[in-house]
Order: structure tokens, then sequence, then C-alpha cells
């Protein structure tokens, strides 16, 4: 538990909860900001509750509180930002499935967010790109928000993934595919990727901008509102 204090503190400076560090993340911090939890690495910000900007702005953006939406898959769980704001935020009654490779990363998001979840979800511990080969289910929103500090993971810039997560898409499922977009270089990237294979798999594709990032939509349909 969070002292009320340490609480009220939280909104004149950023507090450190714990740090912690595993093979893949050589730094985990988790700290309390304006009442929020956020899970920093390094380089990056992993999760800050329903103050997760990139994912807030694009479940915004697709009107994600008038659809249908009973599957989830998060690919990156972070500290559990994305099943924390379907729940909190918009107020979607779905069942979740998160994939999560860092252990110490599912300790973290178990022990200060998913436990103030009440909808059900799961949590799996394995790569990715080997659960999206293997899994029968099909999913009507997948949202991709894997990192290693700063930096996606070739595998999941390859066509192969994205054409996996074509397969285990509903008809009328949504892909929000996170890519940084902070300097120069990353717009370059991720502009270069939406093009020439993003919009190979997914032709009518679009582009969420939100304040660091961008976020990859695999059709532009869903930015019209319901």
């Amino acid at each position: 538990m969070i002292s009320k204090l340490k609480y009220l503190l939280s909104y004149i400076k950023e507090i450190t909860i714990e740090q912690s560090t595993s093979n893949y993340n050589p730094l985990l911090l988790v700290t309390l900001k304006n009442g929020r939890f956020r899970l920093l690495t390094e380089n990056a910000i992993y999760s800050y509750d329903d103050l997760y900007d990139n994912f807030k702005t694009a479940l915004k953006a697709i009107h994600i509180k008038g659809r249908e939406v009973k599957e989830v898959l998060v690919l990156g769980l972070g500290l559990g930002s994305i099943p924390y704001m379907l729940e909190k935020t918009f107020k979607k009654e779905c069942y979740i499935t998160a994939i999560e490779l860092d252990e110490e990363v599912i300790r973290l998001a178990s022990k200060y967010t998913l436990k103030r979840l009440h909808h059900p979800f799961d949590i799996v511990c394995t790569d990715a790109s080997v659960f999206i080969e293997i899994t029968e289910e099909k999913y009507d929103l997948i949202c991709v928000d894997i990192f290693n500090d700063d930096k996606i993971p070739e595998a999941f810039y390859a066509k192969a993934f994205l054409e996996h997560l074509s397969m285990i898409l509903n008809e009328n499922g949504i892909i929000l595919f996170n890519h940084i977009g902070t300097t120069v270089k990353d717009i370059d990237s991720a502009s270069q990727y939406f093009k020439n294979t993003f919009k190979s798999v997914f032709p009518n594709a679009e582009i969420i901008r939100t304040k660091h990032n961008f976020i990859l939509l695999n059709h532009l349909k869903f930015l019209q509102k319901i």
C-alpha cells in the first residue's frame, strides 16, 4: 500500500517506489508521479497508469468506448497500463491476454497494477513472436507495445510478424502498433516502416500521432466515429 503522504507528495515530485533488474532489463524503476504508477527503464517509459499517452490517445482516436471488443491481446505488458485503461478509463468489459517475456516485469505489474483490476485476464510469460504463431484464438483488438528499453526488437519489424497478426485478428478487428517517434531518426524510421512494411500487409493502414510516438493502425476506417 502507498501511504497518503507519498500519494500527495507525488503531485509535487516523482517518488521512487521500487528498483529492480532482470535478464532483459538492466534497470526497472517503479515510481509514483501525479498519483500514478510509472514503470521506467534507462531510456523509456513502459507504463503510466491512465496517463500512458500513446495508447490513451490511440484508443480515443478509434472510439473504443463504442466498439464491440470482447477478446483483447496485449503484446508487451509493462506495468499493465493498457488493461488498466481499458477497464478504468474506457469501461470495457473484455477478456485480456497479455504476453510478456520478462518475469520481473510480470511480477511488478501484478504487484502494482493488475490487482486493481476486476475483469478476467491471462498473463503468458513467453516470446510474443512465438505466441502468435501457436495461438488458436482470434482477437478483436491487438495492442503491440514491445520494446527493449527504447528499441523495438528486430523480430517485430518483420513482415512475417504482421502477417501472423492478421491471421489471428477477427473480422473488423483492430491492431494498434506502438512505434517510437521522438527524434528525427525515429520519425524517419517509423515512416519508412509504415510505408514499406506495414502497408504491404495492411494496405488501408493509417498513423495515429501521439505526443512522442506513432501508433500504426491497420485500417483507417476505425478512425470514423461510430
